[in-house]
């Protein structure tokens, strides 16, 4: 199949765009093509949000229902800097330039500029963008966001001027203002028209771009042509290419597989699709385990949560991924695919040292599988410089079983303590079999020495890391004692912020 131009609706029409590299930025593409320069640069990696925009698809009949469908579209915030231009293919795409109707501007913006929310205003955009879609979903729920719900919704936004408290006083004023109706018939309309099944493919500047859409066309592609990346979110993909100025020849897009998107419950297990975004990944999670909402509310920015997959963070294998140390505790499996052949593997079998793993050429992670039947207690928690957005210095997960007082069950798995995430083994031996007091603590905290001999590096020095993961092994105990466990707020140095458990859609029942 030949090339064809990315296209999309974006300022009440299609676009459509050619000729430009497969690796050419939502951002650059937004302020150097078509002046539209509301929309700035600031870390050009992620991070601070000055870029945010929102993204629309058509909703499909499992996400009819979830928090972030307005009119049957599903709107959430992106990074412009880090998206691919193809990755746009069939979407809609929403900038600051989009809010105001003539003189006359949004409450989003009215709000912002009466309660004195900007000062330098190079941040305000993005804020702006991060506040308009959490007064979409809002809106099409007919419901109002605490002031903690607005402070995790703008996880993802950086302000170095102006501080947070009058755009969380903005966050709250624009549902007091006179309301402002966003129509999305011309969108969806458009989206209809573009939508097609075949296989996406977009070649420009010598580099090629592939998007199946269907989880047959995507192991067929993979399996003729393992060299290329596999590209979901862009979360890391997209720094590469902006602060390594790496050539990536070869795209294959797993984000047009619906297919790798579901998250569904059947036989027991969680399915997680490797195309799952991490927001839907960890809902699911958090709905399962309440004990997880701390590490799914702090892991990246929101904007990230939805643009980056939980199959990714699992397959890049980064010693400091958020996800795996929890999945490994949970026991995950792994389901891997390589053409029509699938196998499983257990997820603390799968890495074999720094970013690598056993993947084999032409095989892709498919799903994530979590048992649902283990009774024992789940903890996770992560330890990094900064509340919200912040990379881990270390983070733990922790699944601990206890029958008359006595540790049945123990899976502890750590991240940012070794060249990979790993189990550790030692400090399970020690306290499997006994009784779960403070002296098995002991022995399990001089353990840890033995599992890991951690690293230091510009987050955290390895004394430091290895008496913080002593520290968590005690936080667990004194939360899950059978003798007068603490509460987690009683054990959280957060217990200052509480925070209002977003969202959760329910898993489905077990299907077939």
């Amino acid at each position: 199949m030949s090339s064809r131009p990315i296209r999309f609706f974006h300022r009440g029409a299609v676009v459509e765009v050619d000729g430009v590299p497969p690796t050419r930025t939502v951002l650059d593409w937004l302020r150097e093509e078509v002046r539209c320069v509301g929309t700035k640069e600031g870390c050009n990696e992620g991070d601070c949000g000055a870029c945010t925009v929102v993204v629309g698809e058509l909703a499909g009949a499992a996400q009819a229902g979830g928090p972030e469908v307005v009119g049957g579209l599903r709107l959430t915030t992106a990074n412009a800097c880090i998206q691919f231009l193809p990755a746009l293919d069939g979407k809609a795409l929403f900038t600051v330039e989009d809010l105001q109707d003539g003189a006359e501007l949004h409450p989003v913006q009215r709000a912002m500029v009466e309660c004195d929310g900007s000062q330098c205003g190079f941040c305000t955009p993005g804020f702006v963008m991060s506040l308009w879609a959490t007064y979409q979903h809002h809106g099409a729920r007919g419901t109002r966001p605490t002031r903690q719900e607005l402070a995790d919704e703008l996880s993802g936004n950086l302000c170095r001027c102006t501080g947070y408290r009058p755009i969380l006083d903005a966050g709250e004023r624009m549902f007091d203002l006179p309301g402002a109706t966003f129509d999305t018939a011309p969108a969806r309309a458009a989206l209809e028209s573009l939508r097609s099944d075949e296989t996406f493919r977009y070649a420009g500047t010598g580099a090629e771009f592939v998007a199946p859409k269907t989880l047959e066309a995507f192991a067929a592609e993979r399996l003729a042509h393992p060299e290329a990346r596999i590209l979901a979110g862009s979360t890391d993909i997209g720094l590469w290419v902006n602060k390594m100025f790496r050539e990536l020849p070869s795209l294959l897009f797993i984000g047009g597989v619906d297919a790798l998107k579901a998250v569904e419950v059947h036989d027991g297990l969680l399915s997680i699709g490797a195309g799952a975004s991490l927001e839907d990944a960890w809902r699911a999670l958090v709905s399962r385990w309440p004990t997880l909402a701390d590490v799914w509310l702090r892991f990246a920015g929101v904007p990230l949560r939805h643009a980056g997959t939980m199959g990714g963070n699992v397959a890049n294998g980064s010693p400091i991924g958020d996800a795996p140390p929890v999945l490994m505790a949970l026991a995950a499996t792994l389901v891997l695919r390589r053409g029509e052949r699938v196998r499983r593997i257990a997820l603390d079998d799968f890495y074999t040292g720094y970013m690598q793993n056993k993947l084999k050429a032409g095989e892709f992670v498919q799903a994530i599988e979590v048992p649902l039947d283990d009774p024992a207690e789940v903890r996770a928690y992560k330890i990094s410089k900064r509340f919200d957005c912040d990379i881990s210095a270390l983070c733990a997960g922790f699944v601990i079983g206890l029958d008359g007082g006595v540790v049945t069950t123990a899976r502890f798995a750590f991240g940012g303590m070794a060249a990979t995430v790993k189990r550790a083994a030692a400090t399970e031996a020690a306290v499997f079999g006994q009784p779960w007091n403070e002296a098995t603590v002991a022995a399990a905290q001089q353990a840890l020495a033995v599992d890991f001999a951690p690293l230091t590096d510009m987050r955290a020095s390895a004394a430091y890391r290895l008496q913080v993961a002593q520290n968590l092994l005690r936080r667990l105990w004194l939360e899950t004692r059978a003798d007068a466990p603490l509460a987690l707020h009683e054990t959280s140095v957060w217990s200052a912020m509480p925070h209002v458990l977003p969202t959760t859609t329910p898993m489905p029942v077990d299907s077939p």
